[in-house]
């Protein structure tokens, strides 16, 4: 698989950025209307609309959703970008057309997009709403999943910079996991599919981002979407976009999730999944929470710092301002540090490395007063 021209040329350029929400997609939506069915299949709490494409007329059947969290947005830029490239005939399009349906919900919390929050308008998160289908979001997104009796989910979210893929000091800029269907974590039938179709994802992103992909933790419950569509039989596959070096707007991430989601999508079309599926699942490394955005060692060379601090772990709070996301820094964790890596890292006691972080004007600023 190479990244390569073709894939600027499909790329949805208009949508860019951490900051997405309804307003920013719907130019898409008109002009994917010439090769898609877009349907409104309800309404926010808030009174948006909601709504699905429809796409191709194959007897296998696969149901995406996305922005189920507010705030993750860059599987929805990649969901963009899959349907342009449909829409522009790219790669063997017509031979997956003709062999999958897609139904693909682009938004499905537009409330939580417009404020970029992880909750809806009510403040429930509709990934712990699966069981009582409390919100209007989860009711439309369990009447899809009956109504369309889909042979395959695909569950996309972001997920934070803190994860590594593994123990290395790379971080999981992609990371897949086939949920549980019970406490037990029975591998069951269609969990078994779900390794099966991420295992042989994972064999072929390798050769473009090898060491970053990671295997997202299994632990069980009823009340996540994911889980929930598991107990009830269907393969249901978690993509979590996340860190790659120096791309906070998540404009890199994006090209490799829309690049995962094109294999999948050939994998289940050509029949094609790994038959050796649970063991080589299981050989993806596991998510660990060894990053932070900012690690600054020998922190007690800087002023005010008393000794026993060590190091400092930064991460960035993302906060909306003025329509634009703002990275904030916030002191995480203080102390020893060791084994912990920083997406960017300082050593005070080395004055080049000292002189710089008292130019960062945010980080000179959270350190003197924090």
């Amino acid at each position: 698989m190479d990244i390569d021209q073709e894939y600027l040329n499909i790329k949805v350029a208009a949508v860019s950025g951490r900051y997405l929400h309804r307003d920013h997609i719907l130019p898409v939506l008109q002009r994917l209307q010439a090769d898609c069915k877009v349907e409104t299949l309800g309404y926010s709490v808030n009174g948006l609309p909601i709504e699905k494409i429809s796409v191709g007329n194959g007897p296998v059947k696969i149901l995406m959703w996305s922005q189920m969290h507010g705030n993750e947005s860059t599987t929805t830029k990649a969901v963009l970008d899959l349907l342009m490239a449909m829409s522009s005939g790219y790669g063997n399009t017509n031979e997956l057309l003709n062999k999958l349906s897609l139904v693909i919900i682009p938004i499905l919390n537009p409330d939580g997009a417009l404020s970029y929050t992880r909750v809806n308008a009510n403040g429930i998160d509709l990934n712990r709403d699966a069981q009582d289908r409390t919100q209007p979001e989860s009711k439309i997104l369990r009447g899809v999943f009956e109504k369309f009796s889909p042979d395959f989910c695909f569950n996309l979210h972001d997920q934070r910079t803190i994860y590594s893929a593994g123990k290395d000091k790379k971080p999981a800029t992609l990371s897949f996991l086939s949920p549980a269907a019970d406490p037990k974590r029975t591998v069951t039938e269609s969990r078994l599919k779900g390794m099966r179709l991420i295992a042989s994802v994972y064999k072929e992103l390798q050769r473009v981002i090898p060491g970053q992909i990671g295997r997202y933790d299994d632990s069980f419950n009823a009340n996540c979407v994911g889980d929930a569509f598991q107990m009830l039989g269907t393969p249901t596959v978690l993509f979590e976009a996340g860190h790659f070096q120096g791309d906070y707007e998540r404009e890199a991430t994006r090209r490799y999730v829309f690049l995962a989601l094109w294999k999948a999508l050939e994998l289940i079309a050509f029949d094609s999944l790994d038959s050796n599926g649970e063991k080589a699942y299981l050989s993806i490394p596991e998510n660990n929470k060894y990053f932070f955005d900012i690690l600054i060692n020998n922190a007690h060379l800087l002023d005010g710092q008393p000794k026993e601090v060590g190091a400092l772990g930064i991460l960035y709070q993302e906060q909306l301002q003025e329509g634009a996301i703002i990275f904030k820094p916030t002191v995480e964790r203080r102390g020893n540090l060791e084994g912990y890596y920083g997406h960017v890292t300082y050593d005070c006691a080395k004055p080049d490395e000292l002189l710089l972080l008292r130019s960062d004007y945010a980080l000179a600023h959270l350190l003197q007063f924090n």
